[in-house]
């Protein structure tokens, strides 16, 4: 997708910054008639007349979340409130953009900073899928925090000491989660989550899952659901999507080879799938004769 970006440092307070985005917006709008994608970024503690104005020119928005939680937010800022300047405009957004409005069109996305506070992957977890399920967000992204060579440990720090490869993985792996809260359909209590409330460093999460839920194993590919199909690992939308399409023809799935070339990422699926016989078409029965 092409389009612009608008962000910018706080000039003054968030609503003088603010007023003069959506000026820059108006300027694209009208004078230089550009219809094309923008998205615009609402700054923390903005009131709520700014970000409909700004709603009200963009394509998208963005306010970032930074942390999942009230006091991992508290030890990052000693002049913003959680609630005030995160949570109050992201309910504002959300109403603003619900479907039914007249800015329903509008996409609206956020991002953690991770590993920059003492929050755990469970409660990132937690928080994405209320953004997802109860304010509508679009979606969310994830910034791996690095550290300097002079920073201290965080007290409390539930991934103590990563190394820079170790934090972006973690990074990745909430990535992974976003897409199965996104594409796959699952929920956010069916993440799988150490003790301590991390993900796992060295398998995906959806692989896990799967491993800890032997009972719903090896899956019939020609007869199981699409829901169920999407939570065998090394199978996406694209690939799920052929399977039920070439079901749909009357074609019988035999072997890996009939889903598509079978790369490492389709072989992870073999421990998983069967390839029973299609099921039968339900039998008709003949109308019953009626009279006295």
């Amino acid at each position: 997708m092409h389009g612009l970006f608008l962000s910018s440092g706080v000039v003054r307070d968030a609503d003088h910054t603010m007023e003069r985005m959506a000026a820059v917006a108006r300027i694209l709008r009208r004078k230089h008639d550009y219809h094309g994608f923008l998205h615009l970024k609402v700054l923390p503690g903005a009131s709520d007349a700014a970000i409909e104005d700004v709603v009200s020119l963009a394509n998208a928005v963005s306010l970032n979340v930074e942390v999942p939680t009230r006091s991992a937010f508290a030890g990052l800022s000693a002049t913003k409130d959680f609630d005030r300047d995160i949570v109050r405009p992201l309910k504002l957004i959300s109403r603003l953009t619900a479907r039914g409005t007249p800015h329903a069109r509008v996409k609206q996305s956020t991002q953690f900073i991770v590993g920059a506070s003492t929050e755990t992957d469970a409660e990132i977890v937690t928080a994405m899928g209320r953004l997802y399920r109860r304010w509508g967000l679009s979606r969310v992204y994830f910034s791996a925090y690095q550290r300097g060579l002079g920073d201290p440990d965080l007290p409390g720090e539930s991934h103590p000491r990563l190394s820079p490869e170790q934090s972006l993985t973690r990074e990745h792996r909430l990535y992974q989660v976003d897409w199965l809260l996104r594409k796959y359909g699952f929920e956010a209590a069916e993440i799988p989550l150490d003790p301590a409330g991390a993900l796992s460093l060295t398998t995906d999460p959806k692989e896990l899952w799967a491993q800890r839920h032997p009972e719903r194993f090896p899956l019939d590919v020609n007869r199981a659901s699409r829901e169920e199909l999407l939570r065998v690992p090394g199978l996406g939308p694209v690939t799920v999507r052929r399977i039920l399409e070439r079901r749909k023809g009357g074609g019988r799935l035999r072997a890996l080879d009939d889903i598509g070339r079978p790369g490492k990422r389709l072989r992870k699926a073999e421990p998983y799938i069967k390839f029973g016989l299609p099921r039968p078409p339900a039998a008709r029965c003949a109308p019953l004769a009626t009279g006295v």
